[in-house]
């Protein structure tokens, strides 16, 4: 039997001011090929799953917190118990509204890397507006920090 202990998986930090624990896929000892989970910690005021796309379908699920979701031209706040269709090939943001972490979980399919991690690490990726589609009006601003050294 593999068990993913979230209490022992160290996870990431990303310039966007968010941890991400893999839970299903990537660093965990659980590997399958039709879907990843991960749980996300967003950190108050701005902490953030930038501003890009990615051929999986997709879902996030609110555990804590109040977030701005952005999915191709809508926007909406959610908060805990919320979860939001993200469909494949569509442009989508999530942030931090609150004074409190916001915690989520997401789920995609099928299992693979997501480009937009590599490209937050390494400061490429797309900007909003720029080199891809713009925010929706009134959007949270995309973070494109670079990694600090």
């Amino acid at each position: 039997m593999i068990i993913a202990d979230l209490g022992k998986i160290e996870g990431r930090t990303y310039p966007a001011r968010r941890r991400t624990q893999n839970v299903v896929g990537g660093a965990s000892p659980i590997q399958l090929k039709n879907f990843c989970v991960g749980y996300v910690t967003l950190e108050p005021q701005g902490g953030q799953v930038p501003w890009h796309d990615q051929e999986q379908e997709e879902i996030y699920f609110v555990i804590e917190g109040t977030g701005e979701m952005c999915v191709g031209e809508e926007r909406q706040i959610m908060t805990a118990g919320q979860a939001v269709n993200i469909p494949p090939g569509v442009f989508h943001q999530m942030t931090n509204l609150g004074d409190t972490p916001l915690k989520m979980i997401y789920i995609y399919g099928p299992a693979g890397d997501v480009a937009h991690w590599r490209q937050e690490l390494e400061g490429t990726l797309p900007k909003a507006g720029i080199d891809v589609p713009p925010l929706p009006a009134g959007a949270y601003p995309q973070c494109t920090d670079k990694p600090k050294s």
